[in-house]
C-alpha cells in the first residue's frame, strides 16, 4: 500500500557526466566509461533503496539522456548528421540525430545496466524507455515522412527491448510520453496504438509516464501559458484508461492540474507526483502526505503509488536524494494513519 517509486531519472555522479544538465556529456571514455556506468546505477539503486523507496530504477545513469540514449545501439539512425528542431510543438530546441533508414534494433541496448540493477536491487525494480511518440518528436527524419509510421517503427524496436528487460526480472516497464500532454490529437490518432504496439505481450507490470517536462527554463516558461488550471490530463486519461496499461505517472505537486482528473484513470494504478522537480526546495514530509492525501479522495490506497512529477537529471544529485527521503518519509506518514484507520 502506498509503495513508493520515481519518475526515472536522476543526477548523475560528477565524475561520470557533468553535472545539473541535459545532455551533459561523459567524462570518460572506451572501457572505463562503461564499468562508470554500471557503478553509477549499482550507487543510484543503493541510494534510492537508503532513501527509502519501494519500487526502485536505475536512475538511467548509463543515458546520455532519456530518449537519445535508447537510440544508440538501432539500425537507421545517423548520429553524425544532427539537425536542431523544436521539440513538444517547439516547447524548446535541440541538436538531434537524424532517421535515415528502416528503425530496427541492433541489439541490446540497456542489458549491461539493467542486469547491474537487477542483481544489487533488493526490491521492486522498474525501468524505464521513452514512449513511440516521444522518440518521434525528438529526432529528426528523412525516411519514413510520417510522424505515425516512424512511432510504429519504434515501438517494434521498444517492445523487443523490453521483452528483454522482462527476462532479466525487471518487475515494472516504464514508457515515457511527455509528448501526450502536447500533441492531443495525435494521441488519440495513433499515440495510444502505439504505445500498446511498444507494450504487446508483456507480462510484467507497464506504466506510462506523462508529465510537463524536467525542471528546465524551457518548460517552466511553458507552464506559464497554460493558465490557472492544466487540464491535458482531460484528454488522454480516458483513452489510457481503455488501454491495456498498467499505471499512469502523473504530475500534481505545485502543478495546476486539477487533483480530480485522476477519477478519469479508473482501474489503473496512479502515480503521483508528490515532489516538484522544478524547485531546489526539499519538500517536507507532510507537504508529500497532504498531496497523498489529495489523491486518496479520488483512489483507492492499494492503487496509489506516491512517486515525483518528472525525472530528476538536472538536479543537484543531495537535493535529488532528500527529497526521495522526503517521498518515502510523507508516505509512511499517510500509511500509518491509513492503518490507525
Amino acid at each position: 500500500m502506498l509503495q513508493t517509486t520515481l519518475a526515472g531519472s536522476l543526477p548523475k555522479p560528477t565524475w561520470l557526466a557533468e553535472p545539473e544538465r541535459l545532455w551533459a556529456p561523459w567524462k570518460l571514455s572506451g572501457a572505463d566509461l562503461e564499468q562508470a556506468k554500471l557503478d553509477a546505477t549499482i550507487l543510484a539503486v543503493k541510494m534510492q533503496e537508503d532513501a527509502g523507496l519501494d519500487i526502485v530504477s536505475d536512475g538511467e545513469q548509463a543515458r546520455v539522456h532519456f530518449v537519445h540514449g535508447f537510440l544508440a545501439n538501432l539500425d537507421g539512425i545517423d548520429f553524425g548528421k544532427k539537425t536542431v528542431i523544436g521539440i513538444r510543438a517547439d516547447c524548446y530546441k535541440a541538436e538531434v540525430p537524424t532517421v535515415v533508414g528502416p528503425i530496427r534494433r541492433k541489439g541490446p541496448v540497456h542489458r549491461a545496466e539493467a542486469q547491474a540493477a537487477r542483481a544489487h536491487a533488493g526490491r521492486k525494480l522498474k525501468f524505464t524507455l521513452p514512449g513511440p511518440m516521444t522518440i518521434v518528436d525528438t529526432i529528426a527524419d528523412e525516411h519514413y515522412g510520417s510522424r505515425r509510421d516512424l512511432a510504429f517503427a519504434f515501438a517494434a524496436a521498444l517492445n523487443e527491448e523490453a521483452r528483454e528487460l522482462e527476462s532479466i526480472g525487471i518487475d515494472v516497464v516504464q514508457f515515457d510520453e511527455p509528448a501526450f500532454n502536447v500533441y492531443m490529437r495525435e494521441v488519440a490518432d495513433w499515440g495510444i496504438a502505439a504505445l500498446e504496439a511498444a507494450r504487446q505481450g508483456l507480462r510484467c507490470k507497464t506504466a506510462v509516464h506523462i508529465c510537463y517536462g524536467y525542471g528546465i527554463k524551457a518548460n517552466i516558461d511553458w507552464k506559464e501559458t497554460l493558465g490557472s488550471e492544466w487540464r491535458q490530463y482531460e484528454e488522454t486519461f480516458p483513452l489510457i484508461a481503455r488501454s491495456s496499461i498498467d499505471q499512469v505517472s502523473l504530475e500534481c505537486r505545485n502543478s495546476h492540474v486539477p487533483i480530480e482528473l485522476i477519477r478519469l484513470l479508473d482501474g489503473k494504478d496512479v502515480l503521483v507526483g508528490a515532489i516538484d522537480v522544478a524547485s531546489d526546495e526539499v519538500e517536507t514530509p507532510e507537504e508529500v502526505a497532504e498531496t497523498i492525501r489529495a489523491a486518496l479522495k479520488f483512489v483507492a490506497p492499494e492503487k496509489l503509488y506516491p512517486c515525483t512529477n518528472c525525472g530528476m537529471a538536472p538536479m543537484r544529485r543531495e537535493i535529488a536524494y532528500g527529497k526521495l527521503a522526503a517521498l518515502a518519509a510523507g508516505a509512511h506518514l499517510v500509511r500509518t494513519e491509513l492503518k490507525r484507520g
